[in-house]
């Protein structure tokens, strides 16, 4: 049988030295694609990594005085630096008994995690003895707003900056921090309602509301970390903000705060107001009581699991966008080199058989030996297949109904009826398209 081919494919005309070359559009599209690629990569791989590496107040031995030295989040070396003071400093785990433990005299009531406090609970964080102090570390709105205090958040850096205390260009009234001088207190920023009194340090990452109780907010929980407290002035500031009493009350919340329970011979002391700036939240919506929804799969597996399968996720997407396959159908494109034909048959054949399709083979040698022969029997392609067989049984005097056996029949299912497909279509074309070489019969 003759190999189907249309003639050497001539390579295309060389360009004019005028003429710039040409970049295919594939190239052109991975000139696009790959950069913005690894752009989308690196800013998601920097934004996972810094969520990974902000510490997250609901982890258990965040700011804990009982923390190791190897608990980078942990609150063990600001418990002794203040020991060394001679700052008493006491753990509690529950907001009642710390405010308990508070007692009548002045203290230092300092909560690392306030976000944990319960919404109903939050009011009785002001109820402490005149003179004493509340240290809020990166405290929610909600929280501000339960302490009825005049101050709100205004936006927050991507990181915690150094700063000096008078980094806004205003003076910084607060003594402790004026010690210490430049510290990691600038991440989050409150705002001071306009007309009231308070005192604004660190570009607002501090704020100190003057009262019965002072109430300190601070944006930041560096200063207080085990790995961040030797850096620049954080443990002058952590500790001069938690060492003005003799006594430390250390609310260690082990997680979210329970809802407060009212029993009818005893009233709830999470209901008093304190010194004027609390206020009463019996009227709180019954569904705060109802703990949050958490997902025990979320749980199951540290925070640097997901991140790290989220990064593996946007690489494999990544990796199919660029072995993918264009879309659309084929183009045709001219071949720079001549592929002679009984290569290009070959190599097709190997193909097929690879892959068991005796069935498009078929379909290939019967579509090949049409075109041969439609044309020399002046009929065009489109033509019936019946008065195709009975134009070709006519010119080679075979049967028809075998000519339309061979041209137009089932697909072989072995090899050796492909075979004997092949070779009737190869001497079939041959007695029409080549009737000097000989006839089959």
């Amino acid at each position: 049988m003759t190999a189907a081919t249309t003639g050497p494919l001539r390579p295309p005309a060389p360009a004019g030295p005028d003429t710039p070359p040409a970049t295919p559009p594939r190239r052109r599209r991975y000139r696009l694609l790959v950069p913005l690629g690894l752009a989308v990569l690196l800013i998601v791989a920097t934004l996972v990594f810094q969520a990974v590496d902000r510490p997250d107040p609901e982890d258990p031995g965040f700011l804990s005085p009982v923390a190791t030295d190897a608990d980078a989040d942990g609150g063990s070396r600001l418990a002794a630096a203040l020991r060394e003071q001679g700052v008493s400093v006491r753990r509690e785990t529950d907001v009642r008994r710390a405010l308990a433990a508070a007692g009548p005299d002045p203290t230092t009531l300092f909560v690392p995690a306030p976000g944990l406090v319960h919404p109903r609970t939050v009011a009785a964080l002001a109820a402490l003895p005149a003179g004493s102090r509340l240290v809020l570390v990166e405290p929610p709105r909600r929280v501000l707003a339960g302490l009825d205090l005049p101050v709100a958040p205004a936006g927050s850096r991507w990181a915690t900056r150094v700063t000096a205390p008078g980094a806004d260009g205003r003076p910084c009234p607060l003594a402790e921090a004026r010690r210490a001088g430049r510290a990691a207190g600038d991440r989050e920023r409150y705002a001071v309602r306009a007309g009231e009194r308070a005192d604004r340090c660190y570009a607002g990452g501090l704020v100190r509301v003057p009262g019965g109780t002072d109430v300190v907010v601070i944006g930041a929980s560096d200063p207080f970390r085990n790995d961040r407290i030797d850096e620049w002035g954080n443990r002058a500031l952590a500790t001069g903000l938690l060492g003005v009493r003799p006594r430390v009350v250390w609310l260690d919340l082990p997680g979210p705060d329970p809802a407060p329970t009212v029993t009818s011979a005893e009233p709830d002391p999470t209901y008093v107001r304190g010194d004027g700036r609390g206020r009463d939240n019996r009227s709180t919506d019954d569904r705060a009581d109802a703990p949050p929804w958490q997902n025990p799969l979320w749980d199951a597996f540290p925070a640097w699991f997901w991140a790290l399968l989220v990064q593996l996720a946007l690489a494999g997407l990544l990796a199919v966008l660029w072995r993918a396959r264009r879309l659309g159908p084929p183009v045709p494109e001219p071949l720079p080199v001549t592929v002679r034909s009984a290569e290009t048959v070959l190599g097709r054949a190997r193909l097929y058989r690879r892959a068991g399709a005796r069935g498009p083979a078929a379909e290939t040698l019967r579509a090949a030996a049409l075109a041969q022969m439609l044309p020399r029997l002046h009929l065009p392609t489109d033509a019936p297949p019946a008065e195709v067989a009975e134009r070709v049984a006519g010119q080679t005097g075979l049967d028809t109904a075998q000519v339309a056996r061979l041209l137009h029949g089932d697909e072989p299912t072995t090899d050796q009826e492909l075979l004997e497909l092949a070779r009737g279509l190869d001497a079939l074309t041959r007695t029409v398209v080549h009737p000097t070489e000989g006839d089959p019969r």
